[in-house]
């Protein structure tokens, strides 16, 4: 498939698609003509780039992860044990950012809690809301 095909499956803008061949994330083949070429298999790598990133992992680090990801991206193969120590400090990290943000909800649900429904008068700190 071509690569506006690839961006209309995955919802990635053509720019982005490129940007991941750049980082070499992504190998179509080329063409005499010079257009890509991807393959069906390319669908769930842009995924698993998406989630990657969405976790915080770097290109460089998503790049060496790839070839090491198997079952659509649920496992990592066995010659690649080299890569869990530095999954298990991005699990670690990943960790400490849910428990900030577990924490900034409490302080939220805090405020909300006490905040009346019924007061009719606005203090003059709540006015710049």
């Amino acid at each position: 498939m071509r690569i506006g095909a690839l961006s209309h499956r995955t919802g990635v803008s053509v720019r982005l698609l490129r940007y991941y061949e750049e980082q070499s994330l992504l190998q179509p083949v080329r063409r005499p003509s010079g257009y890509r070429e991807y393959r069906e298999s390319d669908v769930r790598t842009v995924q698993n780039i998406r989630t990657l990133l969405a976790a915080g992992l770097n290109t460089h680090t998503i790049a060496a992860l790839l070839p090491c990801m198997v079952d659509n991206g649920e496992g990592l193969a066995p010659a690649c044990p080299e890569m869990l120590p530095d999954l298990h400090r991005e699990q670690e990290r990943i960790d400490e950012a849910v428990a900030d943000l577990l924490a900034a909800r409490s302080v939220l649900d805090t405020i909300v809690a006490a905040a009346s429904p019924s007061s009719t008068a606005e203090s003059d700190a709540c006015r710049a809301f």
